[in-house]
């Protein structure tokens, strides 16, 4: 009877842990979340596996199984004490005897991860522990144990995983030390994960940045609480929504190239159209580019988009395109003393590199360029071509396929050389940040 009470204990030690957490559960489900409410650090796992014992031991592999509780310190390392149970154990001593016995033990490892909370969690794992044996097993009746291994999480959501686990141990040390293992897998349960995050305001007004946005407005726009203008472009994210109608987390709302606050304050064009006046050439090549007046669609260069299809990573023109290079080329040769910008663009997605693009738009404008030259008899000091990559889109990219409306070459065609050399290329804002870059 003495050798089953360890048994008794350790079986009554993990009731009262599961009894423990369920109490606890039950306590939070009745308080609110804390405040940073973004990390459940607390997980609950049970799992069962093979015990792998040295061969030259006197007790066979066995069945085993685990109960954890785990505590994430940070995004890397997490600390987890397991109590194990092998309820059947086969021994044959030396001396030819065979008996049935129980191994009960208690372990703490530390877990480094390598992406914890991604979907496939990969982990690294040592510590100690000890076993205790129902009856005197290799001489020793409670072994240490030092512990090595690794292994996988599976996580489902925030709440539930699986996971596969192994440990290499070094137990019983002395003379003859041995070296089992664990293999074992079972299902993790993060139980805070499940109750909902409460948001709590601090301060006592309902508009704590003092931007004309309620914190409920605030919370349903995804602006900043604390920073009255949330996009950086010169209006505050109430003035946005409420007086302008434009976004409050995109700073150039018609995407022209002047940012909403510049279009509102500075220029008084429309933040909600392009083209103001209406004249054929967006707001911000007029002003940064053109040195034209965005409200008079008089002055307006003449523009011509092509959306030229090039082969992936290519910048060679396909023959079909001749006959819109060939307006461009004859409306230049009417005017002799007209001077033509060509502007290559892109679209962007996740992999897209920011050189890289700006590299090809700059030989693909090149590309027109020599186009006009060779085939349109344009002489090259009447042409310039820049490449701007994605720098300077029309409409908003997808992340995983960008946005074909990107992808083109623009072509600004000036009547008059001489208004080339007196173009101001300025900021659109002195101190207000703009959706583009100024030419350099």
């Amino acid at each position: 009877m003495k050798h089953h009470a360890w048994l008794v204990n350790v079986v009554s030690a993990m009731i009262g842990i599961v009894a423990t957490i369920g109490v606890a559960n039950s306590a939070l489900a009745q308080e609110p979340a804390q405040e940073t409410g973004a990390i459940h650090p607390w997980y609950l796992g049970v799992s069962s596996g093979m015990l792998d014992f040295q061969g030259d031991q006197s007790v066979s592999d066995s069945i085993g199984m685990f109960v954890g509780l785990g505590y994430d310190y940070s995004d890397r390392w997490t600390f987890e004490g397991k109590l194990q149970l092998a309820p059947s154990l086969d021994v044959t001593r030396t001396d030819g005897t065979s008996f049935n016995t129980y191994g009960a033990g208690l372990s703490f490892d530390g877990l480094f991860h390598f992406t914890r909370w991604e979907r496939l969690d990969p982990y690294m794992a040592a510590g100690i522990g000890f076993v205790h044996y129902g009856e005197s097993v290799n001489d020793a009746q409670t072994e240490m144990q030092l512990r090595v291994g690794g292994g996988v999480m599976y996580h489902f959501n925030d709440q539930w995983a699986i996971h596969a686990d192994y440990r290499a141990m070094l137990q019983g040390f002395g003379q003859a030390p041995n070296a089992n293992s664990i293999a074992n897998v079972g299902i993790c349960w993060t139980w805070a994960a499940r109750l909902e995050e409460k948001i709590v305001a601090v301060g006592g007004s309902d508009d704590a940045d003092g931007d004309g946005l309620t914190d409920a407005e605030e919370l349903e726009w995804g602006t900043d609480v604390y920073d009255p203008d949330t996009d950086r472009d010169g209006l505050q994210d109430g003035q946005e929504v409420h007086a302008h109608k434009t976004d409050p987390l995109n700073p150039d709302t018609d995407w022209d190239g002047l940012t909403d606050g510049a279009e509102v304050l500075v220029y008084d064009t429309h933040p909600l159209r392009r083209d103001t006046d209406e004249g054929g050439v967006a707001d911000g090549h007029e002003v940064i580019e053109d040195g034209t007046d965005p409200l008079d669609k008089s002055d307006d260069l003449q523009l011509f988009e092509l959306n030229i299809q090039f082969a992936l990573k290519k910048s060679d023109i396909n023959p079909e395109y001749d006959q819109a290079l060939l307006k461009i080329a004859k409306a230049m040769q009417r005017n002799p003393e007209s001077v033509a910008r060509i502007e290559g663009h892109a679209d962007k997605t996740r992999r897209s590199g920011d050189s890289y693009n700006k590299r090809l738009s700059q030989r693909r404008a090149e590309s027109v360029k020599k186009w006009l030259m060779d085939k349109g008899g344009i002489s090259a000091d009447r042409l310039t071509a820049v490449g701007y990559g994605f720098d300077r889109p029309k409409a908003p990219n997808d992340r995983e396929t960008g946005n074909p409306v990107n992808r083109r070459v623009e072509i600004y065609i000036r009547s008059h050389a001489a208004q080339e050399s007196n173009v101001e290329q300025r900021h659109p804002v002195k101190g207000v940040p703009s959706v583009v870059e100024d030419i350099k």
